[in-house]
């Protein structure tokens, strides 16, 4: 499928190849250079307090001063409350709640706070921002979440949860440092994107059972609030790296850097540093190091073979340096090959210029993305933007950093979105990006049935993978024997009717038993697998599952002597 090619070779987005490094300046404390300078604005500094006062405010207030300076802002340090009327509000990007503790607005001036935000101002909380407005209801809505209590200040293990976020990107999977910990009344991953959270058995005091969010944002009417429970000593506000996560936030809550702050719950990594379950198909590559995957050669296709997806919502970040190419895949068949990719599934485009339907947000070569919405919501290069790629049906929406872009609907009876594998594109080298924490999560509905390639087990007894080429993805499991087992962790059993194999044998053939949970788990259903005629010759066989299946799949072996089958792929009906 070459001929869709215009100008620099590619295949229309080849899905991509994983390796195995990741440059040292990802784990620098200090963001990578914007494209550009934003442009000049206004931030308004309180810091009122009508309870506990930190004497880190004067330190805080001069670090924020200083990142200003560097960045395109003039700060408004106030504590008076007076500066809170719509006509003075309405000259400022953001206002930062700087440790604010206690009742600090009046009726007017609580109104003039939530009228600026809701109608697309951006607000900023620091620490004890959590510790103020109490008997206010929207404020609690604003800040996400209410001070509770804090042990005394100690080390503890802060975990990066979103590193495309420009707060912290710059930042490692985890962060060590000293700090007063707050717990908080409620949790606030329900209503608000959790970009760090702490690691409660790291440190002593934390009373949020294990689920322990530290800093947030979330989109608040038309405007943004950012929030982080870092920052109560002064020594804080001279760390590099915390200095760093201040002005990302600022950046988000003025409206600068764009991110997908909408809360989000219930999704699985499929890629978090673990290249588990993918394949490559093609040439080039990506390594991977520090959970991040970067970019070498191509044209290739690393795709996720351990599973069909149908109904759901895929979020990855990416990153691209320049006027780079790549793209993510969906709804494509199982295959060593990745032009089938491209002749049967559909490519969301990751490419700063090319024509409308093959640019950034587009489903390449068949519609462009809504070029407005979508240039409004892009960080430039050199920053990460995150895709949301959501498929129901035939129907594929396009978020990008929260914003839809794109809406399309397949009506090509050669393609179709209601099952396939997904994957991320390497194009040539030159054209560099870097992918970082790909996840999905299954969405409501029918999910009349999903497919699993055997080689992709995750854990075994005896077998291995064989190669052959008429199999899907060119492998399967093999080299079964009497006793052998493998266990899949990605297919669970729960709900599961039937059980269906693609299998072949030149051997004896044999019986293969489905088990819930172990591989000695109870047996939920026994095929019977013949001589097929030959390893390279497919059937399938198929039961219904008796009991009440549950927890991941389990297949164990028996027969006589030697090589008795291979299994291809199953298939789980609901």
């Amino acid at each position: 499928m070459f001929q869709r090619l215009r100008t620099r070779p590619r295949y229309a987005a080849a899905v991509v190849a994983l390796a195995l490094g990741v440059a040292g300046s990802l784990l620098s404390p200090v963001p990578r250079a914007r494209a550009a300078a934003d442009p000049a604005y206004r931030v308004l500094v309180f810091s009122k307090t009508a309870g506990f006062r930190h004497d880190s405010i004067p330190a805080a207030t001069q670090a924020l001063r200083d990142l200003g300076a560097a960045n395109s802002f003039t700060v408004t340090a106030t504590e008076d409350a007076g500066a809170f009327t719509p006509a003075n509000l309405a000259g400022f990007k953001a206002v930062v709640f700087l440790s604010t503790t206690g009742d600090v607005l009046d009726p007017s001036q609580q109104t003039a706070l939530q009228g600026y935000v809701d109608g697309g101002g951006g607000f900023l909380g620091i620490h004890a921002a959590a510790d103020t407005e109490y008997d206010w209801p929207y404020y609690q809505q604003l800040v996400g979440a209410w001070f509770k209590s804090h042990p005394a200040i100690q080390q503890a293990t802060v975990r990066t949860e979103d590193r495309a976020h420009a707060a912290t990107s710059h930042l490692g999977r985890t962060w060590s440092r000293t700090d007063e910990w707050y717990n908080y009344r409620t949790d606030p991953r329900s209503t608000a994107h959790v970009l760090q959270s702490l690691d409660e058995s790291s440190y002593s005091g934390g009373e949020m059972a294990g689920d322990h969010p530290i800093t947030w944002c979330h989109p608040q009417g038309a405007g943004r609030s950012f929030y982080t429970g870092l920052g109560h000593t002064q020594e804080s506000y001279t760390d590099p790296a915390f200095r760093a996560l201040l002005l990302g936030g600022i950046r988000y809550a003025a409206g600068f850097a764009k991110a997908d702050c909408r809360a989000e719950t219930g999704y699985t990594p499929l890629y978090d540093g673990s290249t588990a379950g993918w394949s490559q198909a093609g040439p080039g590559g990506f390594t991977s190091d520090d959970a991040t995957l970067n970019a070498q050669g191509g044209m290739g296709l690393y795709w996720y073979q351990a599973r069909q997806y149908a109904s759901y919502s895929l979020k990855l970040d990416w990153r691209m340096p320049g006027d780079d190419n790549s793209g993510v895949f969906v709804g494509f068949p199982a295959s060593g090959d990745p032009n089938s990719a491209i002749q049967q599934g559909y490519e969301v485009q990751i490419d700063a210029s090319d024509s409308a339907d093959r640019t950034t947000g587009s489903v390449y070569g068949f519609k462009s993305a809504d070029l407005a919405a979508r240039d409004n919501a892009l960080n430039p290069p050199g920053s990460w933007n995150t895709y949301e790629i959501r498929v129901e049906g035939e129907r594929l929406q396009v978020f990008l950093n929260g914003v839809k872009i794109n809406d399309f609907t397949n009506t090509d009876p050669v393609r179709s979105l209601q099952q396939g594998h997904i994957g991320i594109q390497n194009h040539v080298a030159g054209d560099d990006i870097s992918f970082r924490n790909i996840r999905i999560k299954e969405l409501g509905g029918t999910t009349p049935s999903t497919t699993y390639e055997g080689e992709a087990f995750t854990s075994s007894q005896g077998v291995q993978a064989a190669d052959h080429s008429p199999a899907s993805g060119g492998r399967t499991l093999g080299y079964i024997e009497n006793g052998d087992w493998a266990g899949y962790g990605q297919a669970s059993l729960t709900g599961a009717r039937t059980f269906t194999a693609r299998v072949s044998s030149a051997g004896a053939g044999g019986t293969l038993q489905i088990r819930s949970g172990s591989p000695t788990g109870p047996v939920v259903g026994t095929v019977t697998v013949p001589n097929t005629g030959g390893w390279e010759t497919f059937t399938t066989v198929s039961t219904a599952l008796t009991g009440t299946p549950s927890g991941p799949t389990f297949l164990t072996f028996g027969g006589g002597a030697g090589s008795l089958f291979d299994v291809d792929t199953f298939t789980l009906q609901r």
